[in-house]
């Protein structure tokens, strides 16, 4: 018994005691500034790390998308000028008063005697249309374009019935033209009396909005 406390008493000594003491305390701060320091810094430096990647692959996207946008924008660029020329073909520059006064003089140059004009309705663009069955949709009805119809009643003869058409859809606008009814006055006519044809047609004209 004497022997064993004996051994227990040399195990801590003044000598030991003076060595161990500021490892253990050593060791215990390090620990602390691990606990307290080393993992809150690793957690927030991987923190940034993360925040910088994501960073990073945002710059990247960005510049992609950007480029993307410049593709869209020129793709774009190309439709809305291909869009205008289709406006412009179709619709030409004239107005409808315009038109009709053109129509008028090409009339008188082929010795037409109007009866009447009626405008019948005119027709806008409409987006919603166009997704319905394609038979039913005015293919040159387009979108910033709109179309009139329009019933022209006159008298002339066959020969300057033939020129006025031809001239009429050489004209800017499209003009259609549709429902021809043609009669004969049964007498006949010199060119001071108008021909010797009754002329009733529905013209088509498309113009800009």
């Amino acid at each position: 018994m004497t022997n064993s406390m004996k051994k227990k008493n040399n195990l801590i000594t003044p000598e030991k005691a003076a060595y161990y003491l500021p490892v253990f305390i050593s060791s215990g701060i390090a620990i602390l500034i691990i606990i307290f320091y080393v993992f809150p810094q690793y957690i927030k430096t991987t923190k940034v790390n993360l925040e910088l990647i994501e960073l990073i692959k945002k710059k990247n996207d960005l510049d992609n998308l950007k480029s993307e946008y410049k593709l869209v924008n020129q793709k774009f660029s190309k439709l809305n000028k291909k869009r205008s020329r289709i406006i412009e073909v179709i619709s030409g520059k004239s107005n409808l008063d315009t038109l009709i006064a053109q129509i008028g003089k090409i009339g008188k140059n082929n010795n037409i005697e109007f009866v009447s004009i009626i405008p019948k309705e005119v027709t806008y663009f409409d987006a919603n249309n166009s997704e319905q069955d394609s038979s039913t949709v005015d293919p040159l009805l387009v979108e910033g374009t709109k179309k009139y119809l329009i019933d022209f009643k006159f008298k002339t003869d066959f020969v300057n019935l033939l020129s006025f058409l031809r001239e009429v859809e050489f004209q800017e606008n499209t003009v259609l033209i549709e429902n021809i009814e043609v009669r004969s006055n049964n007498q006949k006519s010199d060119a001071k009396q108008g021909g010797n044809l009754q002329i009733k047609l529905m013209m088509k004209i498309y113009g800009k909005i």
